[in-house]
């Protein structure tokens, strides 16, 4: 069993690293965070389209400072226009390309830190693609669903929630929907964008400057498969150590049972010429009483006028065992060949049949023999005998 215990131990070692491997990718992948400024080769390639009503006839302006490592743009509203408005766009896709959709299903929220002098409340974004309403070549088409947040001379980190986000009225009722209809679809995302309010200052230079731009997500398919996987690697491997610790346990108990075999003789023991009277008579006794339940050591030396220490040496010198442990010894292989053997009977009539009073005290000396109980052994024993019938059918 010592073998089977070392082989467990180390598959059990291997696979808790394999595990930890597969749980690392599956969760770092599993939370997602995806940097929009400043990284090249990333995922959501973009180029920025800059806007003011000044495009309308209005006297708003936008002014781009720079966005490669930074959202930095300058605004100036003017009164006058209808609704004074300009807004920096991240238009997904290369320019060259025109418009292309990504998927941002996968992101709960937007991160960044924002810094504007002088003080405003801003507007954040997503134009999507509305199957009603939205054509391809006119971006006023897009459905903008906005979210606020305010913007001060420190920087300041803000967080938005990219399923909570509200279509305006004026655009559903631009295109007679209803105005409950203020689903939008993250798969089908055009573009993002950072822009004015009502309460943006007007008459001054507005700057604004926006980092840390970074989108936060949960694909939750990589918590599946991990959890696929595990239950498959670890499932299987508590399958083969239950087949492993039953081949080893059967090996095990029948090498017990071959080494016993030799020394014990049960009541066909035979003593050689060449043996020692004493010796010989002390086996022999021992061989046909053992499974009197009230042999005791006081009870062979009232039988054979031996004295105790006597039995004790020659049982050590012969045998390398006590007396009680050559008594267990006798009783306890004798009960597995009947467990073995016997089929009908049940392990309390073997215990009392090789001497046992204690059902309990038998069960616990039987394992700390063999290694499991009595009714393991039987259980094991008639498997195996069954397996052979099976095989010459």
């Amino acid at each position: 069993m010592l073998d089977f215990y070392k082989k467990a131990t180390s598959i059990c070692l291997i696979l808790l690293v394999i595990s930890a491997v597969i749980a690392f990718l599956c969760i770092g992948r599993t939370y997602l965070r995806v940097s929009l400024l400043a990284q090249k080769g990333q995922p959501l390639a973009w180029w920025v389209s800059a806007g003011a009503d000044q495009d309308n006839g209005g006297g708003s302006t936008i002014l781009v400072n720079d966005t490669a490592f930074s959202l930095d743009f300058d605004i100036h509203l003017r009164k006058g226009y209808e609704h004074p408005y300009a807004r920096l766009s991240m238009v997904f896709g290369a320019e060259s390309q025109g418009v292309k959709v990504v998927d941002l299903s996968r992101f709960q929220s937007l991160s960044f830190s924002a810094k504007c002098s002088p003080v405003s409340a801003l507007s954040f974004s997503i134009s999507t693609i509305d199957p009603e309403v939205t054509e391809l070549d006119n971006p006023l088409t897009l459905r903008d669903s906005e979210s606020y947040f305010p913007c001060s001379g420190q920087w300041r980190k803000a967080s938005i929630d990219l399923t909570k986000l509200e279509t305006q009225n004026w655009w559903l009722e631009k295109y007679d929907l209803d105005i409950s209809a203020r689903q939008y679809d993250l798969t089908r995302v055009s573009r993002i964008s950072f822009g004015s309010t009502y309460q943006s200052p007007f008459g001054v230079d507005l700057k604004i400057q926006i980092e840390e731009l970074t989108l936060h997500g949960r694909d939750w398919r990589y918590l599946y498969l991990l959890v696929v996987l595990m239950l498959g690697l670890w499932g299987s491997y508590v399958l083969w150590l239950f087949k492993a610790h039953s081949r080893a346990l059967i090996g095990d108990l029948k090498f017990k049972l071959q080494k016993d075999r030799p020394l014990i003789a049960y009541q066909q023991l035979s003593v050689e010429p060449t043996r020692d009277r004493i010796t010989g008579t002390l086996l022999s006794y021992i061989a046909k009483e053992y499974a009197n339940p009230d042999l005791h050591l006081d009870t062979v030396v009232h039988a054979l006028s031996i004295s105790r220490t006597k039995i004790n040496t020659i049982l050590r010198e012969e045998l390398g065992f006590t007396f009680t442990a050559y008594l267990n010894k006798l009783r306890l292989t004798e009960a597995a060949r009947l467990l073995a053997e016997t089929g009908g009977a049940n392990v309390a009539e073997i215990a009392y049949s090789v001497g046992y009073k204690n059902v309990s005290y038998f069960n616990k000396l039987f394992k700390e023999e063999y290694g499991c109980t009595p009714r393991t052994f039987k259980k094991v024993s008639l498997t195996q005998e069954e397996k052979p019938d099976k095989d010459k059918k």
